[in-house]
Formats: structure tokens, C-alpha cells, sequence
């Protein structure tokens, strides 16, 4: 009698506010659509905690010649929610996604605060959904949850890490997705796929990461983790999605590829996609039909590209660009109709961007883009918080460290000059007897994030800050000495181009160490006059060498290095190029330590 009653009370309340709506307007419940229903989808990737726009440009075409490059002073976070917000304005329904690397690879603003900065951002910014790239696990996995989850973390006193500095540290308002990150139970890790209801037509987003993530990130952090093939598992979740009835499915994956002419400017929306090359393109070919659109991510480059009939699309990185594409579904089937969708990779200007170049690009672009881009202004909340950790920053990111004679870059096509400052750097913390004993250090090319460069107007010797630094070495890593044979150092740089890979990734030698890289040779024979202080490194000799934590559990795939004997642990990278800047006025060394023959 009793549930008898409460249903009675139920049906009346909920027929007086049928009753109710009906006297004051439409039913809450929005009908079915009858008219295709556009959904706007707006993408950014790589963002690597670059919250502030000092420093961030585009190389945009000269609308004058159009192969030479102009510097189009772009990002920032909070100019990047002025553009996501001005694009919001336009459309009924939209969702704001990112295709990974929010985090990690960053400047000191976001990693001194373990990127909780960012993530606070992106809560002001708005977003909805992130695909992980594989810089979220660079921590590894509990630190990745932890951040997301909210909360403090308790830090030594003397660390140069700091949790918490605006207060409490609260939760992701944006949930991680992605189909190929699976645990030791077969489960994935985060929700394969998440579905959205736009209009009454739903549409699912599927996620995925790249698959060599294990061999780019401290292995320690992804022990347990199963990264699996990114089309088998994002064609997986797309026949489950598709069979309860999802028709309309987006793909978000964090790996790319590139496209163009090496050397000349951005052409991010040619369709034509001249000389697509990269992991991002045989991915998509072998993704099912069912799959409408790919956002992608990791290579940092910008492109738009149709292939077969579907878009796959980059805006670079460093919140220097969105992608965005309203795609138009029909009501009935609930897929998107492909022929009717519109997309288009947009510029974030900021407050230095040239006033001319700007007119002159929203002038060039089409409706509804070009609104959107002369609509936007900077979010007052989100560079007002910015500002606020730059502030909490600021007294250890200003304090000069050491002084530099020259400008040290972090781009060559064997060891760049920034490269061989960070191993000398890590040779000179190491090399003495109770420190190790080293008598080379070896740096991946990726653990240089920026350049070290004279501010603007300044003439070298200049001083260079802590926060210049830090942005240089900001994944905490640690110096490890360990032992290997000549053999085993010499076998360990020819897999530098092992079988199967298109071009040698180098390892970038401390001054101590030279050789000569034959690259017409077979694998095995590619590396020539290999040196040690000037003399021949015989192959039965036990050599001692520095390298991060990073490349000692063998990241980068530098599997050798975990074959590494009587392991001694040093201090962090950041503290030992802080020392060598104290104690030299280092100069850019013009020779390089990996000669290119042929």
C-alpha cells in the first residue's frame, strides 16, 4: 500500500509539470530533431603547459612572397580561451577537446608547480574532454591520476618542486579518454570512448595514444600498462559505439605526422595535403569507415588534410592554434554528413601579435572563421590566474644562475649546441671519482626543451635565470654513471638508426666523446672513429658514462642503457647545468661531436 502510494504521488507530481509546461512553454525534454543538428568541435594539442604568451610564435607565410616566413607572435592561455570562447558564441553546440600533451615538456610555470597550474587553466578555459598524450605519463601513472584527482602532495623542503602554491589544488573538470592504454586486467585505463548528446543526436569521441608511449616516458611509471595498436583499438570501441546505435564517431588521437616542404612556411590549411608522411597517415587508413574525423597530435605541425573523404587535422602546438570543424548530423541516421561539414585551423593571436598581419589574416578568412577570429579577446579569469602563478614563480624564476658567451640552440641535424651545454654540463657533476667517475655524458635531443639564449638586446656574456633553466631541463630528472663495454657503447649508437627507422635519432655526446656517422653504411657499420678524450675506444674496455634517469631505464628505446652495471645515482639534471653556468661563462661549441659523413 505504501509503494502503491508513493507512485500515485510520483504520477501526480510529474503530470502537474507536464501541465505546468504545457501552460508556460515547450516540455524540458528538447523533441527529437527533425533538422540536421551541427556540432562544433573545437581541438588543441601539445599545449605542454605554455600558459603564458611571451616567446610563442607561428611562422606564417609573407602574404608578399608567400616561401618566406613571417614571425606571427601567437598562444597563450589566456588568449586561447578568448578564441575557444569567441568560437563557443558562434555555435548552439560545441565541445572543446584536447588531443594530449597538456602536460610535461613545459616551462617552469607549469612544471614547478607539477602542472597543477595548467590544469587549473584548463578548468577556467572550459574544456571538455582530453585524450592523454604520452607527456602526461612522463611522472608516470599515479602522479597523472593524482594531478587530475586534486589534491596536495607533500614535497621535501629543500626540492625545487612546489604543490599547492594559490591553495588547494582541485580535481580535472575533464575526464581522460582513450581506447589503447589498458591495466594487467585488460580494462583500460580511462573510458575508452565518451558519448555526448548534442541536440538529441549523440556522437562519441573515441581516444587513443601513441603506441611507442613506453619507450618515450620513464618506463618505472608505465610498469602494468599495455599500450595497444591505436586503429585496433579505436576500431574496437567504434563497432561497440556503433552497434548501440552511435553513429557519428570523432577519433582523437595523440600521434601525427607532417605534411609540406621542409623549410617553408606553415600551410595549415592546404586540403591537399601535399607529401603526407608520418605515423598519424597509416593510421587513419586503416581505421574503419565508421570513424567521421581524426584530430591528432604529437608531431607538432599544422595541417588539414582529407583523406578519402575524412578530415584529419593538427594546429601545431604550444596553444598557438585550434582546430575546429562543424560537423553536420542528420537526425534521422545519427552520422554526420561529411559533405556538408566545414573545418579549419585558426591562429590564437595575442597582445604582440602585428597588428597588419592580423588584419590581413582575418581578411583572408572565410565565414564563420573570420568573426571568430576578429570576436576574440583574451579571458580576463584565466590571465588573471596565470598571472597569479607567474607571480608565486617569479622570485625563484628571476634569480640569475650563471651567464652564457653565445646563444646555445636546441635544433641541428646531429648534436645541437644546446645538447652538448646540458652533457658537458652532466660530464663535469659526474666525472670526478666519488662522484662516478665519467669520462663522457650522453643527453637526449628531446630533454632540451628550449633554447638558452641572451634576452632580447642583450649582447653576450649574459646572465642567464633559474627560470630560463628550468624551462631548458624541467623533467626533474636525475644524472645516473653507469658502466658498459666499447661493444656495447658502440651497438648502442648504431640503434640510433635501428632497422626499420627512416632517420638516426641522436644521442648528443659531452666533449669527451666523437665519432663519425656513415649513413649510406649498413646498420652496424654506420658508426666510424669512435673516440674517447681523442683515442680509439677498444671494444673489450669498460667505459664510464653519464646519462638521466630517463634514458637509464631505457626511454627514448635506448634498451641498452638498462643493461647499464654498477649504477650510481647523482644529482638533478636542472642542478647540475646550474652549476656549470656558475662555475663557466660557457661558449656554443661550433664542432660537432657527431661528424655526418656522406
Amino acid at each position: 500500500m505504501f509503494l502503491r502510494s508513493k507512485t500515485s504521488l510520483a504520477l501526480a507530481l510529474l503530470s502537474a509539470a507536464w501541465l505546468a509546461g504545457c501552460a508556460s512553454g515547450p516540455m524540458p525534454a528538447a523533441a527529437p530533431a527533425t533538422e540536421p543538428v551541427t556540432v562544433r568541435v573545437i581541438a588543441f594539442n601539445d599545449l605542454h603547459g605554455n600558459l603564458e604568451s611571451a616567446g610563442l610564435s607561428l611562422p606564417w607565410p609573407d602574404p608578399a612572397n608567400r616561401e618566406r616566413a613571417l614571425r606571427l607572435s601567437a598562444g597563450g592561455a589566456a588568449h586561447l580561451a578568448g578564441l575557444v570562447q569567441s568560437l563557443r558564441a558562434g555555435a548552439r553546440h560545441h565541445i572543446t577537446v584536447s588531443s594530449g600533451d597538456l602536460i610535461g615538456g613545459t616551462p617552469l610555470i607549469s612544471a614547478l608547480f607539477l602542472h597543477e597550474s595548467t590544469i587549473d587553466a584548463m578548468n577556467l578555459l572550459g574544456l571538455d574532454i582530453a585524450a592523454p598524450g604520452n607527456h602526461e605519463f612522463d611522472a608516470g601513472k599515479d602522479e597523472l591520476l593524482r594531478v587530475m584527482g586534486g589534491g596536495c602532495r607533500t614535497l621535501p623542503a629543500e626540492g625545487n618542486l612546489v604543490s599547492c602554491p594559490l591553495g588547494k589544488h582541485a580535481p580535472a573538470r575533464f575526464p581522460h579518454f582513450a581506447a589503447n592504454v589498458e591495466t594487467a586486467d585488460g580494462k583500460t585505463l580511462f573510458p575508452a570512448s565518451i558519448v555526448r548528446d548534442f541536440g538529441g543526436v549523440r556522437v562519441g569521441f573515441i581516444g587513443a595514444v601513441t603506441k611507442v608511449t613506453p619507450n618515450i616516458v620513464v618506463p618505472s611509471g608505465v610498469v602494468g600498462l599495455k599500450f595497444t595498436d591505436e586503429a585496433d583499438s579505436i576500431n574496437r570501441e567504434a563497432a561497440r559505439l556503433s552497434a548501440q546505435g552511435v553513429k557519428a564517431l570523432v577519433a582523437v588521437i595523440h600521434e601525427g605526422g607532417e605534411t609540406g616542404t621542409p623549410g617553408l612556411p606553415l600551410e595549415w590549411n592546404d586540403v591537399g595535403c601535399p607529401r603526407p608522411r608520418g605515423a598519424i597517415f597509416d593510421i587513419v587508413k586503416r581505421l574503419s569507415p565508421e570513424v567521421d574525423i581524426v584530430f591528432s597530435a604529437h608531431t607538432h605541425q599544422g595541417y588539414r588534410c582529407v583523406i578519402d573523404g575524412r578530415v584529419v587535422m593538427q594546429a601545431t602546438a604550444l596553444g598557438r592554434g585550434v582546430s575546429v570543424a562543424d560537423l553536420v548530423l542528420d537526425p534521422k541516421t545519427g552520422d554526420v554528413d561529411r559533405t556538408k561539414t566545414q573545418h579549419r585551423n585558426l591562429p590564437v593571436f595575442n597582445d604582440r601579435s602585428d597588428a597588419t598581419l592580423k588584419a590581413a589574416i582575418i581578411s583572408a578568412e572565410p565565414e564563420p572563421w573570420a568573426s571568430a577570429l576578429k570576436n576574440a579577446q583574451p579571458v580576463a579569469a584565466v590571465a588573471e590566474r596565470v598571472a597569479a602563478y607567474a607571480a608565486a614563480a617569479a622570485p625563484r624564476a628571476q634569480r640569475p644562475v650563471g651567464r652564457i658567451a653565445g646563444n646555445f640552440d636546441r635544433s641541428a641535424r646531429s648534436d645541437a649546441s644546446a645538447g652538448r651545454l646540458v652533457a658537458d654540463a652532466q660530464w663535469a657533476a659526474t666525472r670526478t671519482p666519488e662522484r662516478g667517475g665519467a669520462e663522457f655524458a650522453l643527453m637526449n635531443p628531446g630533454g632540451v626543451r628550449t633554447d638558452l639564449r641572451c634576452a632580447a638586446g642583450a649582447t653576450p656574456p649574459c646572465s642567464v635565470s633559474y627560470g630560463e633553466v628550468f624551462s631548458m631541463q624541467p623533467f626533474g630528472n636525475s644524472l645516473v654513471v653507469m658502466t658498459l663495454t666499447g661493444a656495447e657503447l658502440k651497438q648502442m649508437l648504431e640503434d640510433q638508426q635501428a632497422p626499420g627507422r627512416e632517420r638516426p635519432s641522436f644521442l648528443i655526446p659531452s666533449s669527451s666523446l666523437t665519432y663519425d656517422w656513415k649513413a649510406s653504411a649498413a646498420h652496424g657499420q654506420r658508426v666510424q672513429n669512435l673516440r674517447l678524450a681523442g683515442q680509439p675506444v677498444a671494444l673489450d674496455r669498460n667505459v664510464r658514462f653519464t646519462v638521466n634517469s630517463f634514458l637509464a631505464e631505457g626511454g627514448d628505446g635506448v634498451r641498452m642503457l638498462v643493461q647499464g652495471r654498477n649504477r650510481l645515482g647523482g644529482a638533478q639534471d636542472v642542478d647540475a647545468l646550474i652549476a656549470f653556468l656558475t662555475a663557466n661563462t660557457p661558449a656554443p661549441d661550433p664542432t660537432p661531436r657527431v661528424t655526418l659523413v656522406d
